[in-house]
């Protein structure tokens, strides 16, 4: 009743979105297609991450008439001429105050990025009320998803005090109120919590962006149709693992923020952390292995050598990540 109400007031919905994971090239081509037809003062996408980037790309390239491959990569996109409006019904991608989208090369099967300013909502409305309704396995995804941002930004070799102020009370809000809204949807104080936290996540991805838990993600979302949230989850702990020897006060500070006591050295500290994050996604019942999806030994050299083409992201992280890292890194998830 509210689509048909919004079509009887000259307004256009488009709700064949049909995604698994990630929103293709094709399904980009097909909707701006659909959208050039309506030709919209505005565009207003509400959603998930991928409904969300679709949206920012419809607003930028309805009267850009270029192929959106070619804008794959950072900065490449010089103007956007239509008002755009983003209002997510999840706490997870930040893409509501990201200059990122995200598209499935399905020839290639690799996950592009097209990074700009123009991507940057004109305004997004953060209402917790759109998340009530969000299934409990949705709601543990997509609030790891929110804290891996948050992780990552904090954890970054471009990390500075702007993002690690937005970074570690991300983390906190989302730690202590993802099993709340997991448990009971309607908990409005969880739902707002996990919303802010989700926001502070999503600011921290244009000055510092995600690291290798993204990259090495990618696949998963590519090769094997994992939900993004999902494919973060699984890699998230054992990409800790990995770059802890780097940046164990980092991660010190993390448990702090997540309200670990801990009166031991940073290490301590820093292994406590992750056993939270761990017993966070036990709780939540968010799969803990790579074969739990389906994932099998023979994919992992593909799946690592995909990861390594994601450098925009690889280089961001605290410690450097070899082909033979990622190979490891998978083969601890499995």
């Amino acid at each position: 009743p509210q689509i048909e109400a919004l079509k009887m007031g000259g307004i256009e919905v488009i709700t064949d979105v049909s995604i698994c994971a990630e929103p293709t090239f094709s399904d980009f081509e097909r909707i701006i297609t659909h959208a050039r037809e309506f030709n919209p003062d505005s565009v207003v996408g509400i959603g998930g991450g991928s409904v969300m980037d679709l949206a920012k790309l419809i607003a930028v390239f309805i009267h850009f008439r270029m192929p959106v491959k070619d804008y794959t990569g950072i900065g490449l996109l010089t103007e956007r001429q239509t008002h755009l409006v983003c209002m997510p019904t999840t706490s997870g991608t930040g893409s509501e105050v990201s200059p990122n989208a995200i598209l499935l090369d399905e020839y290639n099967q690799e996950k592009m990025g097209i990074i700009s300013p123009f991507l940057v909502p004109d305004t997004a409305y953060i209402d917790p009320d759109l998340t009530h309704r969000l299934p409990p396995d949705i709601t543990s995804y997509t609030g790891i998803d929110a804290i891996t941002h948050c992780i990552e930004a904090y954890t970054n070799k471009f990390a500075h005090p702007f993002t690690d102020t937005m970074a570690l009370e991300g983390i906190s809000l989302i730690s202590n109120n993802l099993k709340r809204a997991y448990d009971n949807g309607g908990d409005q104080e969880a739902r707002s919590n996990l919303a802010l936290g989700s926001l502070y996540g999503g600011m921290c991805l244009g000055p510092v962006n995600t690291a290798a838990v993204h990259a090495l993600a990618y696949p998963l979302g590519s090769d094997y149709k994992i939900a993004h949230g999902l494919s973060n989850a699984l890699l998230l702990p054992y990409v800790i693992e990995f770059n802890m020897k780097a940046a164990e006060e980092r991660y010190a500070k993390i448990a702090q923020a997540m309200g670990i006591k801990n009166s031991g050295s940073n290490r301590e500290a820093a292994k406590l952390a992750l056993k939270q994050i761990r017993n966070l996604m036990i709780e939540c019942q968010v799969p803990q292995h790579l074969k739990d999806i389906g994932v099998n030994e023979n994919s992992i050299e593909k799946m690592a050598k995909s990861a390594m083409k994601v450098q925009r992201l690889l280089r961001n992280n605290i410690r450097e990540v070899s082909l033979q890292d990622a190979v490891n890194i998978y083969q601890k998830a499995l």
